[in-house]
């Protein structure tokens, strides 16, 4: 007997749950088609993390340099990383990797009482750099330090991509064009510093001869930033490095990448959507690559109304180098004739 499908009720507004032939309710499934549970969870964690290592070290290899992840150490006190990645193509990949970060207490594993705390007998006078606290006064020291390195950028772009394309991709040549288009417009590119198509756009910059800035991230293993990179500033926390991306730019540009691009995507579609910052260009480079992600926008997200008619065309989709930065260059001047930059900062 099949199972029962799930079946909704436009008039009670219920669902009833799906259930099996034993008459259990099935179990949800990841997007991967995967049993949703724990140890999945777990093996899902770990190989996103040797994923991203992985993309990370085969671009800096498509680009002709070595990155040996030996010894690395990744918190103090703890037994460094012993880590030696093969080439793309060997089959036997390393074990996935899992080390804690400096700073991963980003909540505590079991909610605790206020009272618990307080009661407790205090530990080791060092204990106080993993507190809240400490970390607000960190994060607070990195805000400051990137405002003071990034301070003279007044025509700011940040490029986005995968890390992986490689240096005879057709996508690296185009962020490369991109960059070296706005950087003799007088704009100064920036981006994650990483290789790929990060290390595409500050080429592109240095061949301009405009400033090429790149905004490391703390990642569980040495990311290292690429040779192109002109101000290199460093960040422990995604929100700070988020905000420096955001607030020294006056476009973003997203080449095909991953969830890394997706997520500066959205971030300043939302930002614009909610009024927080405007004429801001948003490019997204590749028709093809997004052609997916554009039509399900059209068929279920505006087809829900979940959002408006309008908020498709805060993203420009192009796969010409000069309208990319033509589109830029527009909006800039249009920033520049309302005041509009002095407002979004």
């Amino acid at each position: 007997m099949p199972a029962k499908r799930a079946k909704s009720s436009a008039t009670s507004g219920r669902t009833t749950a799906t259930t099996t032939r034993n008459g259990k309710p099935a179990r949800a499934k990841t997007a991967g088609g995967k049993k949703a549970n724990v140890a999945t969870m777990e093996r899902a964690e770990a190989e996103a993390l040797q994923g991203t290592m992985d993309r990370v070290v085969d671009g800096h290899r498509s680009a002709g340099r070595d990155t040996p992840l030996d010894n690395r150490v990744i918190a103090p006190g703890k037994t460094p990383m012993k880590q030696t990645v093969p080439p793309p193509a060997a089959a036997n990949r390393p074990a996935p990797l899992i080390k804690p970060v400096a700073d991963s207490d980003i909540r505590d594993v079991v909610a605790l009482t206020e009272d618990f705390k307080l009661l407790q007998s205090p530990g080791p006078r060092d204990d106080f750099t993993r507190t809240d606290p400490w970390r607000v006064l960190r994060m607070t020291g990195e805000i400051i330090e990137g405002f003071d390195a990034l301070a003279n950028v007044e025509k700011g772009v940040s490029i986005f991509g995968s890390a992986r394309t490689a240096p005879d991709d057709p996508q690296y040549l185009a962020a490369t064009e991109v960059a070296r288009l706005l950087g003799e417009a007088g704009f100064s590119i920036i981006t994650g510093a990483g290789p790929g198509i990060m290390e595409a756009a500050n080429k592109g910059a240095r061949i301009a001869g405009a400033p090429s800035i790149g905004c490391n991230i703390e990642l569980p293993f040495e990311q290292g930033a690429n040779p192109y990179v002109d101000t290199l500033v460093s960040f422990r926390y995604f929100m700070v490095r988020k905000t420096m991306f955001i607030k020294y730019s006056n476009a973003f540009i997203c080449f095909p990448g991953g969830f890394g691009t997706l997520d500066e995507l959205f971030e300043a579609v939302t930002l614009i959507q909610t009024g927080k910052i405007f004429q801001f260009p948003v490019v997204l480079f590749g028709t093809h690559y997004w052609a997916g992600l554009v039509r399900w926008l059209q068929s279920r997200v505006l087809g829900e109304r979940k959002i408006s008619p309008g908020d498709l065309d805060l993203m420009l989709l192009t796969d010409d180098p000069a309208e990319a930065a033509r589109a830029v260059i527009e909006a800039h001047a249009a920033q520049q004739k309302s005041g509009a930059r002095g407002t979004r900062r």
